[in-house]
């Protein structure tokens, strides 16, 4: 396990570069001629991408062997999108009674160990959680996030928005839950449960991090309560919010806005140096004290 690194390692440029080439914003050769100026040479900007990418030993918050978990694969037909689609499922221990859900949506780069360990924490919590993986029909994740990223780029949209729906419904009807489910997605996934909110009448309640807001005109359709996690460094997401916060507010929607100051993009990623144990802990534990809230 490599030592790990923090954000402020980094100059804040280089890490506002690296969010737009790791959101296809911007090429990996743009990445490296921008940070090669900050840094003073491209040797340094090529350790600096190294070394900003994930460490997945660090994600095991709970491991997959801890005793207040189960863990499986499982697969679920998604009949208006992909057909078959496969995902990380945990359960409490022992359960003897059907227990509320949540369903955990990755970023932009496929089911990755972190997001899996995720899974296990709402597990260890005492709720049935799901992950899914958008890119099984491409074969599943490949094993690092580079080429997730390139793989997930290629799915079309729209199908993936059903494959979440069908994995919404798959929760909801599973024999281990109470039909009472939640949604919590990072960065992409965060965009997932706002229109999750819109599209899905019955969903418990969303927990969008980082992820980018519906369309505005369709804010009354949400019914869910919504607890919203950013991260005050985190500019190219937070534009969309001034306007969307007043949209909820006007429609009369339950929602509540956490900023986390002083952090970046993906601060919950345990296995980045963008992460931030601070805020990601607090940002955790007012997840599952909301999940509890509206979901028992």
């Amino acid at each position: 396990m490599t030592e790990r690194k923090k954000a402020s390692d980094f100059p804040q440029e280089v890490l506002k570069l690296f969010d737009g080439y790791v959101h296809g914003h911007i090429e990996r050769r743009d990445f490296l001629e921008g940070a090669a100026k900050v840094l003073g040479g491209g040797a340094a900007a090529l350790g600096v991408l190294e070394a900003l990418k994930p460490d997945y030993a660090w994600a095991a918050q709970v491991p997959a062997d801890d005793e207040r978990i189960q863990e499986q694969y499982v697969t679920y037909p998604s009949p208006d999108g992909s057909g078959t689609m496969r995902g990380y499922m945990s359960i409490p221990a022992g359960a003897t009674a059907p227990k509320p859900a949540v369903l955990v949506i990755h970023e932009n780069r496929g089911l990755n160990p972190y997001i899996e360990d995720v899974v296990r924490r709402f597990a260890a919590a005492d709720f049935v959680a799901l992950g899914p993986d958008a890119l099984t029909p491409l074969g599943g994740y490949p094993g690092n996030d580079d080429d997730g990223r390139t793989m997930q780029q290629q799915m079309d949209r729209d199908v993936m928005m059903q494959d979440w729906m069908a994995a919404f419904r798959f929760l909801r009807d599973h024999s281990a839950t109470t039909g009472r489910v939640g949604a919590v997605g990072f960065c992409y996934g965060g965009g997932v449960v706002n229109e999750l909110a819109v599209k899905m009448p019955d969903l418990g309640a969303g927990v969008p991090f980082y992820g980018s807001p519906p369309a505005l005109e369709d804010v009354p359709a949400i019914r869910a309560p919504l607890m919203v996690n950013l991260a005050g460094l985190d500019e190219r997401v937070n534009a969309g919010y001034p306007a969307y916060e007043s949209a909820l507010r006007e429609h009369g929607k339950d929602f509540a806005v956490h900023v986390y100051e002083g952090v970046n993009h993906g601060f919950h990623n345990d296995t980045t140096p963008r992460y931030d144990e601070e805020a990601a802990s607090l940002a955790q534990a007012r997840t599952i004290e909301f999940f509890n809230r509206h979901l028992r």
